[in-house]
């Protein structure tokens, strides 16, 4: 199984937590609402939360409730994004972006995580400097979709690299154009597995012990489980 096949069966998981997954997207879009005003269109973080919420089927209510609630002159909570650098078991590379309004909270809770599961928190840029932010746009290999098409649809549109994958499509960006190319491909039709500005690994790494495997994923699924953690990314390369 290829890695986009990898993320559709990681969002099939998190279906299982759809309000949970709700609850994290409804943050996002408050916070992003607050910041740079209500209307997406001149909003860029907050157009990209939508899209995000959207792309896991959270009802266009709950999206308008989030957007009123981060405008809303009643609105007092703060909330501020941090980034935590570590490994985890098998020195796999870690990233996690959070959004809390108690960072000794999230920070204690993060350290267990990785202690739990035979990995370490490190300091900032102990690990980033493995990863690239870039746009990445998945787009699953289903009947209609042609790989020529796409690839001139993305690459016109300002796309910097085009990838093909045994599940399907990954286009890559600058995340400046990340934007762009996003507009342009929904607006021919395309459907995404996910679409972000992400940071994507350099190198990869294996786990060849049933133990190392189960504690990676268990990691994983305890940062997912966490209302303050917004976004996880690692270098693990997952095999069958």
């Amino acid at each position: 199984m290829g890695r986009i096949g990898n993320i559709i069966n990681r969002k099939g998981k998190q279906d299982a937590q759809r309000a949970k997954v709700f609850t994290k997207h409804a943050r996002a879009i408050a916070v992003a609402a607050k910041d740079g005003g209500g209307d997406p269109e001149y909003n860029a973080a907050l157009k990209t939360a939508i899209e995000k919420a959207k792309a896991d089927n959270m009802p266009n209510d709950n999206i308008d409730r989030a957007i009123a609630k981060g405008t809303g002159a009643g609105n007092s909570e703060s909330y501020e994004t941090i980034v935590y650098e570590g490994y985890g078991p098998g020195g796999v590379a870690v990233i996690v972006n959070a959004l809390t309004d108690n960072k000794n909270r999230t920070a204690g809770n993060i350290r267990y995580y990785f202690d739990k599961n035979g990995g370490n928190l490190g300091t900032s840029g102990c690990v980033s400097f493995m990863f690239d932010r870039k746009g990445q746009i998945l787009v699953a290999a289903e009947d209609g979709v042609s790989e020529e098409e796409l690839m001139d649809a993305a690459l016109e549109a300002g796309a910097e690299d085009f990838i093909v994958e045994e599940d399907g499509f990954e286009v890559i960006t600058e995340p400046n154009d990340f934007a762009a190319v996003r507009d342009a491909l929904k607006e021919a039709g395309y459907e995404f597995i996910s679409a972000d500005v992400k940071m994507i690994p350099q190198t990869t790494t294996e786990l060849t012990e049933d133990g190392q495997r189960n504690a990676m994923e268990k990691l994983i699924d305890m940062l997912e489980d966490d209302d303050d953690v917004q976004d996880i990314y690692h270098n693990w390369e997952i095999t069958e």
